[in-house]
């Protein structure tokens, strides 16, 4: 592909360059069944920690059904049937004996919509900590607070009106304290399912900032419609389908030198 698709991102290839790290999680002919229709099919893949991974590809291809697998939110779904292997730090994800609350308490999730509670912005924080125990006292709680809000980088917007409901903030500061109240629960790896979707542009580059801030500490996986966001914020892409993962690399190279036509027909605007 030419030096003009690589311009077309807006990707300094030399800083998307990473070392390597631990797998956080590790996915082995994964098949997932919505009633008959087969949608993904046949999925392997390694996902780093403390990296981006974005995935991209056509509507109905398969990303957020496959991001989903991660955090089992598909058990939601009656007539979906999951099968392969997936490991989560070298655990069985699907074994029986793994309660998925406290699974996506480590694998924590930000929807494309923001979703905050009906509640005040600290008690939206205050709620996942509370139920999966991990404060002993209220100064413990204003702790966890706190320092979820910082993450979420909207503490210094909301720390004299804690107590207002979180339905009151703009787009941009609703998705930012639902990354808060992901990340309360101190997990390991965040999911986000085309998390900048609903946003304006300012919105979308606050978000955007604060995934690069986030992989410091998390694995994070986005789902992603706009390339160039992915060219932007990840170090590893992977282009789906029609339920198939094409192809898997790093985002420089994804982008800029794809081994397989159907991607490089995608990233040039020839299907999709």
């Amino acid at each position: 592909m030419t030096r003009e698709t690589n311009l077309m991102y807006d990707m300094p290839i030399s800083e998307k360059t990473v070392t390597q790290n631990s797998i956080k999680f590790s996915a082995r002919n994964v098949q997932v069944h919505y009633g008959d229709t087969h949608a993904i099919k046949d999925v392997s893949v390694d996902i780093e920690d403390k990296t981006v991974t974005a995935f991209i590809g056509p509507s109905g291809c398969g990303k957020s059904t496959f991001l989903r697998c991660l955090n089992r939110m598909n058990d939601t779904i009656d007539i979906c049937r999951v099968a392969g292997d997936i490991r989560l730090d070298g655990q069985d994800i699907y074994d029986k004996r793994v309660d998925p609350v406290q699974l996506r308490a480590k694998v924590g999730m930000v929807f494309q919509k923001p979703n905050p509670f009906p509640k005040s912005i600290y008690d939206n924080v205050a709620y996942g900590p509370k139920i999966h125990g991990l404060a002993r006292n209220k100064a413990d709680l204003d702790e966890i607070v706190e320092r979820a809000l910082r993450r979420g980088a909207i503490w210094d917007e909301v720390k004299d009106r804690l107590n207002e409901p979180g339905t009151g903030l703009s787009g941009g500061q609703q998705q930012r304290l639902c990354i808060a109240r992901a990340v309360a629960t101190e997990p390991e790896v965040l999911l986000m399912d085309e998390p900048c979707s609903a946003l304006d542009p300012i919105a979308t580059s606050q978000v955007e900032e604060l995934m690069d801030e986030l992989r410091e500490n998390y694995s994070l996986v986005i789902v992603t419609h706009s390339m160039q966001q992915a060219a932007r914020v990840s170090q590893k892409t992977a282009f789906f389908h029609l339920g198939n993962l094409v192809e898997f690399g790093e985002t420089g190279q994804i982008f800029t030198n794809p081994q397989d036509e159907r991607t490089e027909s995608y990233i040039t605007g020839r299907i999709g």
